[in-house]
């Protein structure tokens, strides 16, 4: 336990233990990419003079945060995936914020009943699909179509026990039950071209390598690519496609935030977080991020939007996390990353 401290301390670096605070800062704990938010805390400071201090991490921040306890400087904390933001909640790092604007600029479906954690941007579990070899799957296409014998052999992914993953399990659980979920499952294995590796761009790669004709992976990793010269023939070798359209809809997953427990500088917090769902940030997180936003009314970025409109799922994502610990057990069960 030592050493995982330790480490984490070191990934986020030396900061200041003590609580006292100048009057007009804000500290934001963050695994968004600098790139990602560094616009909009610009932005943010420039209109409300209030300095945004940032660390950044891969990981750690649950265990950096509940090793700093009481004395931690944190005040917002930014993070991706439903599962990562309950488990700063199920650690008891985070409290509730009482905003009237972040519940009119964010849809409850996309926020904690207990305003204890909210969205700030959505992204869709889609498919990706060779277009050589399989062209756009069509409109009746669903996730639960991957267990079909004619996709024997054709199925990469990333491991079943990554968050993203886990999550579309368990939005399947939700909608589905354990039984058929497990069912899936099993037949979605039988259907891998290999074991489950990488992350969610490698899967394209071996599409466009013809390794296998379809996999998963996050909708927002096809603007990441076509960003990068290298892997452009990845993207240009596949169709996105939105499951569930005449099913349930597609899943979709979270970018968000939350206040933590020990604050030292509430009122900015608080006023960073309701400036995060306005319109201003939500289009500038849209513009850098191949994500949507989380406000309705607020465009998605013209690249994003070229790739159509999807109907999403409308469970709430705390139905989802609260199946997250069965979509464990069913992966373990049908020993998915064996």
């Amino acid at each position: 336990m030592k050493k995982l401290l330790t480490a984490s301390a070191l990934m986020f670096g030396v900061m200041g233990t003590g609580v006292a605070q100048a009057a007009e800062e804000v500290n934001v704990y963050s695994y968004r990419q600098p790139f990602l938010i560094e616009p909009m805390l610009d932005q943010f400071t420039k209109e409300t003079g209030i300095k945004v201090n940032v660390k950044f991490a891969k990981k750690g921040m649950a265990e950096k945060v509940e090793q700093e306890g009481e004395y931690s400087p944190a005040d917002v904390l930014l993070t991706v995936d439903i599962s990562r933001l309950m488990e700063l909640v199920n650690k008891d790092l985070v409290q509730p914020v009482d905003s009237n604007i972040i519940d009119e600029n964010v849809p409850a479906q996309y926020r904690d009943g207990e305003d204890r954690w909210f969205a700030l941007t959505t992204r869709s579990r889609a498919v990706y699909s060779s277009r050589d070899r399989v062209g756009q799957l069509g409109a009746d296409f669903d996730y639960m179509d991957l267990a079909k014998p004619e996709f024997k052999g054709k199925i990469c992914t990333r491991s079943g026990k990554h968050p993203y993953n886990v999550s579309l399990i368990a939005s399947i659980i939700a909608n589905h039950g354990e039984a058929e979920a497990k069912e899936w499952l099993e037949g979605v294995k039988a259907n891998l071209a290999r074991k489950p590796q990488g992350n969610d761009r490698a899967q394209v790669k071996a599409i466009s390598e013809g390794l296998c004709d379809v996999s998963l992976g996050n909708s927002y990793y096809l603007g990441k690519m076509l960003a990068d010269e290298k892997q452009i023939p990845w993207a240009e070798s596949v169709y996105l496609n939105y499951p569930g359209q005449k099913a349930d809809g597609t899943h979709v997953n979270i970018s968000g935030m939350a206040m933590a427990k020990y604050s030292p500088n509430k009122e900015n917090a608080q006023k960073l977080m309701e400036y995060l769902t306005s319109d201003a940030a939500q289009k500038m997180y849209a513009e850098v991020n191949y994500e949507e936003p989380v406000k309705p009314g607020v465009a998605s970025s013209e690249l994003v939007a070229s790739w159509g409109e999807y109907t999403a799922d409308d469970l709430p994502l705390e139905t989802i996390a609260d199946n997250y610990a069965t979509a464990m057990k069913l992966l373990d069960e049908v020993k998915f990353d064996l």
